[in-house]
């Protein structure tokens, strides 16, 4: 049987359809905007093969949306019937398998299957990738620097896509706090693989998370090429170099890149509108007059109220209903969450902890109630990992608890945060940190109890 670049059978005969494939493959690591036009082109030529049916079922509940889901089930009924019919190769069935899993509500068992597939084959990048995907959107960090491990040995130096192999255990390293060695293979990576914007951003995560903004904002000048050809994760990777913009405190440059490339295009992507809220709160934190620009992603947030697809995206709508004031809109996320906290799904488990506490930390947040919020927030805070994303991902809503516990005047509380989440960040206080902490003493210094201390 024929294999693919991955050296993976996939199932399929026509040589048109197995070369679109091995384009699907290329452009989907590199977070390509061609990919779908790819896929679609392999299921124009062989309609009926089990394999591309799967991947684009996956690719369907990657994007969490309601509305997609729906097609992801079409799709999953559509390669069970041509698997039925036809059979296909063991790659394919555990694609489908995982597809069907993920569909009953379990993202962790989807991994299973995959990953009995990649054991079988440690080459087979594209199934790395899927692994190395759902992890993420899980945030089950420690399991996905074990999992692109595991498959690095078969991704020898003659592996056509070695590169971006080592752009995934690049990332997985800088999540699991390895920030030398992902510096390395993700530079590395890049050498051999110059469009991977996945493992350049994983290398931008280095420098943010290390306080070294120069050093991060000159790679991602140097590397545009890796990330301009991008769908819309190249709006994520402005993002990053706003972050660290913003850690050298150049809030108008950070202003203009928001409204000159990362909201240069108004999607409704969940992750456009995560990298547009998060990073708005933190200016707003930062005392940046916003304007209006709150309004289109709270018109955006209340149109996804009853999504419950991922937590993480509840949680950036919460950000945006706030940022606008729109309470009663807030307050129906919230408590839209709380009733998917009630349903036995793996994402349900999220809702019920720490999703419910984080909304409702966020939304007292926004109404002023700090002690309130900083409660909540702290109820959600070591859990927080489970929503899914990355530590600067995530970072926004320590920032916020960190705030809230400061005008609340919980200072010891505070303090010992901003020294964990340094701690975090290779001990390496950025300006954040600095400013809060000078923040914490001047309100000791103004404090009665503290001062007689």
């Amino acid at each position: 049987m024929t294999t693919d670049i991955c050296q993976a059978e996939t199932g399929m005969t026509d040589p048109e359809a197995h070369a679109a494939w091995d384009r699907m493959i290329c452009s989907f690591l590199a977070h390509g905007a061609a990919t779908p036009v790819h896929l679609a082109d392999v299921l124009d030529r062989e309609p009926d093969a089990v394999l591309p049916l799967a991947a684009k079922g996956l690719f369907c509940l990657m994007l969490g949306r309601r509305e997609m889901v729906a097609t992801a089930r079409d799709t999953a009924k559509a390669a069970r019937i041509a698997l039925d019919n036809g059979g296909g190769p063991p790659r394919a069935r555990a694609v489908l398998a995982a597809l069907e899993t993920w569909l009953a509500g379990s993202p962790g068992g989807a991994i299973f299957h995959l990953e009995g597939a990649l054991v079988r084959n440690p080459a087979d990048t594209f199934t790395m990738k899927l692994c190395h995907g759902i992890r993420f959107i899980i945030g089950d960090a420690g399991g996905m620097r074990r999992s692109v491990e595991r498959a690095l040995h078969g991704h020898g130096v003659d592996h056509p896509l070695r590169g971006y192999a080592l752009g995934c255990h690049a990332f997985a390293l800088e999540e699991t706090g390895d920030y030398r060695l992902a510096e390395r293979a993700g530079l590395a990576g890049l050498d051999l693989a110059g469009d991977d914007a996945w493992g350049l951003h994983a290398v931008a995560h280095v420098y943010d998370m290390t306080h070294r903004p120069d050093t991060g904002i000159a790679l991602l000048d140097e590397n545009e090429a890796a990330w301009s050809h991008c769908n819309n994760f190249r709006f994520h990777v402005w993002w990053h170099k706003a972050l660290l913009h913003l850690d050298r405190g150049e809030l108008d440059r950070v202003l203009a890149l928001y409204d000159t490339r990362i909201r240069e295009e108004k999607t409704d992507d969940y992750r456009d509108v995560a990298n547009a809220s998060s990073l708005l709160v933190r200016l707003q934190l930062e005392g940046v007059d916003i304007g209006e620009r709150w309004c289109e992603l709270a018109d955006l947030a209340e149109t996804r109220i009853s999504d419950g697809c991922l937590v993480f995206a509840d949680l950036h709508y919460m950000l945006a209903l706030c940022g606008d004031h729109r309470s009663q809109a807030a307050r129906d996320l919230s408590t839209r969450i709380k009733a998917t906290g009630k349903v036995a799904t793996q994402d349900g488990q999220t809702a019920a902890h720490p999703g419910q506490a984080a909304a409702q930390g966020l939304a007292l947040f926004g109404e002023g109630k700090y002690c309130e919020a900083f409660l909540q927030l702290s109820t959600a805070r070591s859990h927080m990992n489970n929503i899914g994303g990355s530590h600067a991902q995530r970072d926004v809503f320590e920032r916020i608890t960190v705030d809230a516990g400061i005008r609340a005047g919980l200072l010891d509380e505070v303090a010992a945060i901003v020294a964990q989440r340094t701690e975090l960040r290779a001990g390496r206080a950025d300006a954040f940190a600095e400013s809060r902490m000078a923040q914490i003493e001047t309100a000791r210094r103004a404090s009665p109890p503290y001062a007689a201390q």
